[in-house]
């Protein structure tokens, strides 16, 4: 029986048949990409608005550029995070403006005595702890270190909560490959804090600085 040689060259066809198959796995591997880390996070976040939209700049500049004005120190240490309804009634017993939002947020919680239900950005979930005291006190960080420059913003932006876990989704960022995210703002991701910690103290430190 006669065989092919080894060193004939191989038939056209076969070869075409070959980049066929390579160029249908490339368009696969590209299309499972594009939908593993663009289509699928957009999929699994819905989008909502914050009950009542918030200007920084104008109560940094009424506040002396302070931001403790609003986010504090209680004397026991702990942090005071999203200030309460009865803080902002000191100054927002009457409208102070004519901004609907400020209108909005006397007639619907100041004179009924109702909390704003914030949408939190940063809320972790019960196994992650952080410590404001630890970076602002202890390490004396500035708030824009880590929140970019947000006394300067004159309203909210967009809150993205995860349909499945119920967190928003600033706690693992807007993308594997962190596209968009200059475009939403400042985000901090857990390499960014163990890059930070290492530089800043030599040690990347353990899991249990942060997960009960």
């Amino acid at each position: 029986m006669s065989t092919q040689s080894d060193n004939q060259p191989v038939p056209a066809e076969n070869r075409a048949s070959g980049w066929v198959i390579f160029v249908f796995f490339l368009i696969g591997l590209i299309a499972s990409l594009i939908s593993g880390w663009i289509a699928f996070p957009n999929l699994l976040y819905s989008t909502k608005q914050q009950p009542i939209d918030f200007n920084h700049k104008v109560h940094v500049e009424q506040m002396g550029g302070q931001c403790n004005s609003c986010h504090f120190f209680r004397d026991d240490g702990s942090f005071s995070g999203q200030p309460t309804l009865d803080e902002c009634k000191s100054c927002h017993m009457y409208p102070m403006s004519n901004d609907p939002d400020e209108k909005k947020f006397i007639e619907e919680y100041v004179k009924k005595d109702k909390e704003v239900p914030w949408l939190i950005y940063a809320e972790q979930p019960p196994c992650v702890f952080f410590s404001h005291a630890a970076h602002v006190n202890g390490a004396e960080m500035e708030c824009g270190t880590c929140h970019g420059d947000i006394g300067q913003s004159t309203s909210l932006r967009e809150y993205q909560e995860n349909r499945i876990t119920g967190y928003s989704r600033d706690i693992w960022g807007y993308g594997m490959l962190r596209i968009g995210e200059a475009r939403h703002g400042r985000r901090h991701k857990m390499n960014d804090c163990a890059e930070c910690h290492l530089k800043e103290t030599g040690s990347k430190g353990d899991c249990f600085q942060c997960h009960k």
